[in-house]
């Protein structure tokens, strides 16, 4: 499988905004055979004592869906041509504190495998 590699996280006092990326690996991209513009990504995040959830997605036709408790504070893109997904998140809050993983969605479904995520404190 293809592997993601999240990155952007870091410590944003409430209200700040980050922007996170991910992007797949060409290496895995190639042995895969496969195409990023193809898949339908998401990203989750998994707040301690939590369980994941998905946070934002969006298909190979950039159709988004976004979770109501980021709506309209949270929000997906992405670039084929860098095999990037990003998420762009503003007015952060406290609860908005956790790992946070991207994946393709079906395998997300499956039950991974998984990235190493990049952690979101929001602290002041």
């Amino acid at each position: 499988q293809v592997r993601f590699v999240e990155s952007g996280g870091g410590l944003v006092q409430p209200g700040g905004s980050l922007r996170l990326s991910c992007a797949a690996s060409e290496r895995s991209l190639s042995d895969s055979g496969s195409s990023f513009e193809a898949y339908d990504m998401g990203w989750y995040r998994q707040a301690p004592g939590k369980q994941r959830e998905l946070v934002v997605s969006i298909t190979a036709f950039g159709t988004i869906d976004i979770a109501d408790s980021v709506k309209g504070r949270f929000t997906i893109s992405r670039d084929n041509a860098k095999n990037t997904v990003y998420l762009q998140m503003n007015s952060l809050t406290p609860e908005d504190t956790a790992v946070y993983y991207c994946n393709r969605r079906i395998w997300a479904a499956a039950g991974g495998p998984w990235g190493q995520g990049t952690q979101v404190t929001v602290s002041s």
